[in-house]
């Protein structure tokens, strides 16, 4: 039975089927509108950089044959077979586009979805309708990805432009002149490469009733669903349910998270808190009183005395009242405290759409979940925008979270902190930024000095009013500025934009002056008025 994903939705490959050799279909169609579904073979930084990847009506396959497109077939507008052990290294992800060719917005389209078939059975299924996309001409469907493993995730984000504004957001060019259209091919017929064990073949669905075929060794795909009738989004969560009962309680919420006060400038979250202890240990319990006891275990008893609530003859190991999957999981419960931005714990942060009433730019890939009707869409900085990012190492790659719901953000288990900007300026490094207020201004800043490679040393300003979430290796530690203040450019994350910065050249040539030196090659000095301040991460970049 095929899982159902909503958008957003991820999971390996390996974990929906074993097989390599897959069939990717898409059903799309409204009323008097033509649709160009293509696949965009993109490397690590996503990016079109060898255009025989590019796959449309034009140029059906790959060089070596591992992406080829099929053509309309088993009820699918367009069709794909994807070889994934047959992609070159150089391909990081393939993402799966569909545009509409002339007038027209994604608004318009009926119910439709992108579907993956192995072995002639469908393993998952991602549905959309028109009534998730406004004026969008273009929406990205689906995407493969490798991370460790081949993945698969529902994207669902509409794109404003067509199919030739899609190819430039992913770095390709549009030819003065395109060739005519090839004449349609039929799906080649094809055996799975011979395996040890061989995983399910992949399966080419069957041509419309013509004449009698031999059925093709690796089996077909099953006949398409009926198109649903109603939509697949309406419950508010980010994906289907894989169980057939749900949770009691949202799982990897803590029940009394650290809720530090909204800073003000100069200040991060958590800095007057004392620190908390590793995950699976007790906190340290004050003079005189009993140590809690680690998690999932009873707290212990005074000697000769059994636990309280127990009665006598009850053995200790006993479960207490309350126990159980619900009790267990509470801890971990969702926080809400009624303002925009509210740390869950350390690693993960939710932001309220609802309050405010301005969009959240995010770093992209950096939702985990989402609550309520949500909107995805791609941020891009412009022309002028990606040359500046290239050439000084600041460019961020952004999504714009816009609608009326929670959206939970996070970044490879990197520490979080919230900061407040009342009017006032922060400079932060791109790499170090996870998300941000719309209404916040931001630019690079340009920090000059002769020891520093290159000439220069590149950040972000952010001014305004508004928050900006920061990232860390670990907790940070937060310094006044003084003129003794030095600092690794490679651990600071942040500082107050009224800080003078300075190359320290007597350190960095010091450090030189001899072999098996330290390594340290640039240190900064920060020079400024009381109040100023520098955060620094116990890790380098």
């Amino acid at each position: 039975m095929a899982r159902e994903f909503q958008r957003g939705h991820k999971a390996k490959l390996s974990d929906l089927t074993q097989g390599t050799d897959l069939y990717v279909g898409v059903q799309i169609a409204a009323p008097g509108l033509t649709f160009d579904i293509s696949c965009f073979g993109l490397d690590a930084d996503e990016q079109l950089s060898d255009d025989r990847y590019f796959i449309f009506f034009n140029q059906p396959k790959s060089p070596e044959e591992s992406i080829q497109l099929l053509g309309a077939q088993s009820g699918d507008t367009e069709s794909f077979r994807v070889t994934l052990d047959r992609i070159p290294a150089a391909i990081q992800k393939l993402s799966f586009t569909a545009t509409i060719d002339g007038p027209g917005q994604m608004s318009q389209v009926g119910p439709g979805y992108i579907r993956i078939v192995a072995g002639g059975e469908e393993v998952v299924r991602y549905a959309f309708t028109g009534s998730e996309f406004t004026t969008e001409r273009a929406v990205m469907l689906g995407d493969f990805y490798l991370k460790d493993v081949w993945r698969f995730a529902a994207v669902g984000q509409g794109f404003d432009g067509g199919l030739e504004a899609l190819l430039k957001n992913f770095g390709g060019e549009v030819a003065e002149e395109e060739e005519a259209p090839a004449a349609p091919q039929a799906a080649p017929g094809f055996a799975p490469p011979a395996q040890a064990t061989a995983p399910p073949a992949f399966a080419a669905p069957p041509a419309a009733p013509q004449a009698p075929q031999p059925a093709p060794s690796f089996g077909a795909p099953p006949a398409p669903a009926p198109a649903p009738q109603q939509p697949m989004h309406a419950a508010p969560t980010i994906a289907a349910p894989l169980t057939p009962q749900a949770p009691p309680a949202p799982y990897g919420q803590p029940q009394q998270p650290h809720q530090p006060p909204q800073p003000q400038f100069g200040q991060v979250p958590g800095q007057a808190a004392p620190p908390t202890p590793p995950y699976g240990q007790p906190a340290p319990a004050p003079y005189g009183q009993p140590v809690p006891a680690p998690y999932g275990q009873p707290a212990p008893a005074p000697f000769g005395q059994q636990p309280p609530g127990v009665p006598q003859g009850v053995p200790q190991g006993a479960p207490a009242a309350g126990a159980g999957l619900h009790a267990a999981l509470q801890k971990y419960k969702e926080t809400s405290t009624g303002q925009r931005w509210t740390p869950q714990n350390q690693q993960l942060m939710r932001v309220d759409l609802t309050i405010g009433g301005t969009g959240v730019l995010a770093r992209q890939g950096s939702m985990v979940m989402y609550q309520g009707k949500v909107d995805f869409g791609y941020k891009g900085a412009g022309f002028v925008g990606r040359v500046v990012g290239n050439a000084t190492g600041q460019e961020m790659q952004l999504m714009r979270c816009t609608g009326r719901g929670q959206v939970f953000l996070a970044e490879e288990g990197s520490y979080l902190h919230p900061i407040e900007l009342q009017g006032d300026a922060i400079c932060v490094s791109a790499e170090s930024v996870l998300a941000f207020d719309e209404s916040l201004q931001y630019e690079v800043r340009r920090v000059d000095g002769h020891g520093i490679p290159g000439g220069a040393l590149f950040t972000m300003q952010f001014q305004g009013t508004g928050t900006v979430v920061i990232k860390t290796h670990g907790t940070p530690v937060v310094l006044p500025v003084t003129p003794t203040t030095f600092a690794d450019c490679n651990a600071v994350v942040a500082w107050s934009a009224a800080s003078q910065v300075i190359v320290s050249s007597q350190v960095r040539l010091r450090r030189n002056a001899y072999p098996g030196h330290s390594g340290e090659t640039v240190n900064l000095q920060f020079r400024g008025a009381p109040g100023n301040f520098i955060v620094v991460q116990p890790y380098e970049v």
